[in-house]
């Protein structure tokens, strides 16, 4: 099957590239490799097709003539809350129009279906856990809000053109490969400054807890759902919370050694708990997470030694 995989030289875009590649079927990775956004061109798998073309561009019909994609995973966005507070007007540009425009080509040549890369962002601050499909989305960022738009666009396109769609609400990913510097996920951000011997930032109190998903099993949940899930919503993660203090501890025991805690405020809007009940992806695409997070911290971990001398851990 051909498959097309933007933000394919992303965190989790490539490693979903992998996965599609690893069940055997052809891949095509389209990406801008923007300096903000995490691709990079070592992520690429050889064996896939590269084009580096940004999602919003006229040229992203060239890709889909040439590859004719029965199934695309979408996962080029524009990821940073923070940027989507400072900039909300790039943050919907990439992530409505850049979406408007791949779902326009993947009309006009006839794909099958998409894969979305959805967020717990579009929940917002919920009120009781655990979170599922039908918890009301009330996002509380520009992010989360176009990441909500775009579900609703998913729907419109099904109905009136005959798209396909899963749309998979992830909670908060983490493994290789993930952007350690800037606006990323606190187990890259506390490996980095750990292995640097730097002092590690924990809001608040350091009991809020959240649910960590590791990114190879992400990437299982878009292979399976190639071939089921059409029209549904799912959420990805791993039903278990975590506190930010445990990973910090969990960290310290695969690094091996411990680096100082800096106490920060609780920022706003920061919630107490979040974690998903992912029965619904267990029920129907026969997805659970594999991965427990002591084994994931200790994959991720080595990946990040084995790097610590290359450029993404320079100032």
């Amino acid at each position: 099957m051909n498959i097309l995989v933007t933000g394919g030289a992303g965190f989790i875009g490539s490693h979903v590239a992998d996965s599609m590649i690893e069940a055997g079927h052809q891949v095509s990775i389209v990406d801008n490799l923007w300096e903000h956004g995490g691709g990079q061109i070592k992520n690429i798998n050889p064996r896939a097709e590269f084009y580096e073309i940004d999602i919003c561009s006229p040229a992203l019909a060239t890709v889909f003539e040439k590859e004719q994609p029965e199934v695309i995973c979408h996962h080029a966005a524009q990821h940073s809350v923070r940027v989507s507070i400072d900039d909300p007007g790039y943050d919907a540009q990439v992530n409505i129009l850049g979406l408007l425009n791949l779902l326009q080509c993947a009309t006009r040549f006839k794909s099958r279906k998409i894969i979305f890369a959805s967020s717990g962002a579009t929940y917002g601050t919920v009120t009781t856990v655990p979170i599922n499909e039908h918890t009301i989305q009330n996002p509380i960022s520009p992010y989360g809000i176009t990441k909500t738009a775009s579900e609703h666009y998913l729907r419109f396109w099904q109905k009136v053109y005959g798209l396909s769609f899963t749309s998979l609400r992830y909670g908060n990913v983490y493994g290789p490969r993930q952007n350690p510097t800037g606006e990323a996920g606190v187990v890259a951000i506390f490996i980095r400054a750990m292995l640097k011997g730097e002092k590690v930032y924990i809001d608040w109190d350091g009991e809020q807890e959240r649910d960590y998903v590791y990114v190879q099993d992400v990437a299982r949940a878009n292979v399976l759902a190639m071939l089921k899930g059409d029209g549904e919503t799912y959420c990805i993660a791993t039903s278990q919370s975590t506190s930010v203090n445990t990973l910090y501890h969990k960290l310290v025991k695969t690094v091996g050694h411990e680096v100082e805690v800096v106490r920060s405020p609780k920022r706003p809007g920061d919630i107490r708990m979040s974690y998903f009940d992912c029965r619904k992806a267990k029920e129907s695409l026969g997805w659970t997470a594999e991965t427990d997070l002591d084994e994931g911290l200790y994959r991720t971990v080595d990946y990040f030694s084995s790097a610590a001398k290359s450029k993404i851990f320079s100032d």
